[in-house]
C-alpha cells in the first residue's frame, strides 16, 4: 500500500543538494558562526523579500514573538488580543512579557482573528493585537490596522505560517508595526533547526530587539538593558539564505495543490478551506472541517494517509492557562474548531501521485 507522508522534508534537502551542501560547508570554513555575514546576507535578503526595510534573526519564531512585544513595551498590566484558537506559542510569548492573553474568537470562515469580536474585547489596558495568520492565510489587515489606529495600538502579527502570504498585492512582513516569523524546519521556508525572525520599517523598534536578542547588548560587555540570547546562528542563516531564492516557487507548486484539493473534494461531506480576491495564501497547511474527524483520521491513516491536527487542544484549555478553563464556554467557536479540523498532506514535494492517492483515500472513506 502506498504511504504518503504528511510532509517530506528530505526531499526539499534533495532539490537544493547542491547549494544547501555549498551553504553549509562555505560557513564552517569560515570560522564566525554567530552574528556574521551569513547573518547579515540573510536579514538583508529576508528584509528585501518582505519589502520591509529591516530584518532582525532570533532563534526561533517563540523569540520573535516575545523579544516583539518586548520591543513594543508590553509588560506587566497590560493586555494583549490574540486568537482564541492558535498555537500556544502565540499565547505563551505574552506570558513571557508578564501581560494577559486577551482570546478572541475566529472567523469562522476564515479561522482569523475577527476584527469585530477584537473591538469588543478591548479595554483601558490593551496594548497589542496580535493576529495569526494561521494555515499561510492573511488576515483581514485593513480592517485590523485600521482599529489599532483609531484606539492608539500597535500590531505585532504573527506570521509563522505565512512566508509569501500577501494581502491586496503586499506581502506579509511589512502589514503590520512588528512581524514575527518562524523558520523552523517545517515551515516554507525552513531552516535545518530553529530560527525566527522580526520584519518592520520601524528602525527604533529594529534597534530594540537587535539590542534585545544579545544580552541587552549591542557592545561586548556593555549591556543597555536586561535582554536574553536568542541569536540566529549563520549556520542556519546559510540555509535559509540557499532556500529563499526557491519560496515563491515551492509556494505557487503548494497553491496548485491546493487548488487541485478544492475542486476535487467538492460536494464531500467536508467543510473546505476559501479564498478572497485580496488574499494571496501561502498554503502552509490545507485544513479541512469534518464532522467525524477521528474516525477520518483512523479511515485515511488505514489507506496509508498521514495528517495531523492543528490544534487538538486550544490554549485556554491546555494545563498551562487552567485560569481561562471557567471561561470555556466563551470560546465555543474555537474548541468545535479543535474537535473537527484535519489537516492533510501538503508541500512542495508531495507528487500528483500521492495527492491522486490522498484524494481517493478521503472519497472512499467518507463513502
Amino acid at each position: 500500500m502506498a504511504q504518503v507522508p504528511f510532509l517530506n522534508l528530505k526531499a526539499a534537502y534533495e532539490e537544493l543538494k547542491p547549494a544547501l551542501d555549498e551553504a553549509l560547508l562555505r560557513t564552517a570554513a569560515s570560522g564566525w558562526y554567530l552574528l556574521g555575514d551569513a547573518l547579515k546576507t540573510f536579514e538583508a535578503a529576508y528584509a528585501a523579500h518582505t519589502q520591509t526595510a529591516h530584518c532582525v534573526g532570533v532563534a526561533n519564531g517563540l523569540d520573535a514573538l516575545h523579544l516583539g512585544l518586548a520591543a513594543l513595551g508590553v509588560g506587566p498590566g497590560d493586555e494583549v488580543i490574540v486568537p482564541s484558537n492558535t498555537y500556544i506559542a502565540t499565547w505563551l510569548a505574552v506570558s513571557a512579557v508578564g501581560a494577559v492573553p486577551v482570546p478572541v474568537e475566529p472567523d469562522e470562515a476564515t479561522f482569523n482573528l475577527d476584527p469585530a469580536r477584537i473591538r469588543a474585547a478591548l479595554t483601558s489596558k490593551t496594548r497589542v493585537i496580535l493576529p495569526v495568520h494561521l494555515y499561510g492565510r492573511p488576515c483581514d489587515m485593513g480592517a485590523i490596522m485600521a482599529l489599532a489606529h483609531a484606539h492608539g495600538l500597535k500590531v505585532l502579527d504573527d506570521a509563522a505560517q505565512a512566508h509569501h502570504a500577501h494581502y491586496r498585492g503586499k506581502p506579509v512582513g511589512g502589514l503590520a508595526h512588528l512581524t514575527a516569523w518562524s523558520f523552523y524546519p517545517g515551515k516554507n521556508l525552513g531552516a535545518f533547526g530553529d530560527g525566527g525572525a522580526v520584519t518592520t520599517d520601524d528602525p527604533a523598534l529594529a534597534d530594540r530587539v537587535r539590542v534585545l536578542r544579545n544580552y541587552g547588548s549591542r557592545v561586548k560587555y556593555v549591556n543597555e538593558v536586561k535582554g536574553v540570547n536568542s541569536r540566529l546562528d549563520d549556520v542556519q542563516a546559510a540555509v535559509l539564505s540557499a532556500k529563499l531564492p526557491h519560496l515563491a516557487k515551492w509556494n505557487a507548486r503548494r497553491t496548485a495543490l491546493a487548488n487541485r484539493y478544492l475542486e476535487a473534494l467538492q460536494g464531500l461531506p467536508l467543510t473546505l478551506p476559501s479564498m478572497s480576491s485580496v488574499e494571496q495564501s501561502a498554503w502552509h497547511l490545507f485544513v479541512v472541517r469534518a464532522p467525524h474527524r477521528d474516525a477520518l483520521q483512523k479511515a485515511l491513516k488505514e489507506r496509508g494517509v498521514d495528517t495531523l491536527i492543528h490544534y487538538p487542544i486550544p490554549p485556554f484549555l491546555q494545563d498551562a492557562y487552567a485560569e481561562f478553563r471557567p471561561r470555556a464556554a466563551e470560546f465555543s467557536l474555537a474548541a468545535q474548531m479543535a474537535k473537527d479540523v484535519l489537516s492533510l498532506p501538503m508541500g512542495p514535494h508531495l507528487s500528483i501521485a500521492e495527492q491522486d492517492h490522498v484524494i481517493a483515500a478521503v472519497k472512499a472513506s467518507l463513502s
